[in-house]
């Protein structure tokens, strides 16, 4: 099959984005398999002692702001997830985190958020998850191969707009990448969204 890449060519992260490759097509490019499916990833079941105080914030703020930026959308919506998220897990936040692999494998990260075993990668898009996915996809396939990864058998990433948040998972024995067929909405489905977040990271 042909190859959809040039590899004389540097392309990084938002690149494949960009070029509007789909998912499938690339994670073959490095020797990944790939499928949709419903993924009933398993959620946090303590106490989110301030989901509620959440909720409240970005209902409130949502009708005064103007989130056709992807800037506001991270401002206003996905960085108040962040830092609940950080609250919750006590883990360490890094934002535009660039790491560099190979010369096909590298950019920066919108969100790392890593424990000692644990990493959860966060993609932001302004729109377009199905392309956003293809990214997130090639982030997920660049910490599997990234020396300073932990030992997690599974790698679990996402992509959103705010609004919208998609999740994929790379099982990294098999080297197979799963895309999540649920979608979820914020703040209609932040309690699930949340527990979602924090259990990836314990």
């Amino acid at each position: 099959m042909k190859s959809i890449l040039n590899p004389e060519q540097t392309y990084t992260f938002s690149k494949f984005f960009e070029l509007k490759i789909r998912a499938d097509e690339f994670v073959r490019e490095f020797g990944y398999k790939f499928s949709r499916k419903r993924l009933s990833l398993p959620q946090f079941q303590g106490d989110l002692d301030r989901l509620e105080a959440l909720n409240s914030r970005i209902t409130e703020v949502l009708p005064y702001t103007d989130l056709s930026s992807e800037t506001s959308r991270r401002e206003i919506l996905i960085s108040q997830v962040v830092i609940d998220l950080v609250h919750y897990t006590q883990s360490e936040l890094r934002i535009e985190y660039p790491i560099k692999v190979t010369e096909q494998l590298q950019g920066y990260l919108d969100y790392l958020l890593r424990t000692q075993k644990e990493l959860l990668v966060i993609e932001a898009k302004r729109q377009d998850l199905d392309y956003g996915f293809t990214q997130l996809a090639a982030e997920l396939i660049a910490l599997d191969q990234w020396d300073h990864t932990p030992d997690q058998p599974v790698i679990i990433g996402a992509v959103t707009t705010g609004k919208l948040w998609e999740f994929g998972q790379l099982n990294r024995a098999e080297k197979h990448i799963e895309q999540g067929l649920e979608s979820y909405r914020v703040p209609e489905d932040l309690d699930p969204l949340m527990r979602i977040l924090v259990q990836a990271l314990l």
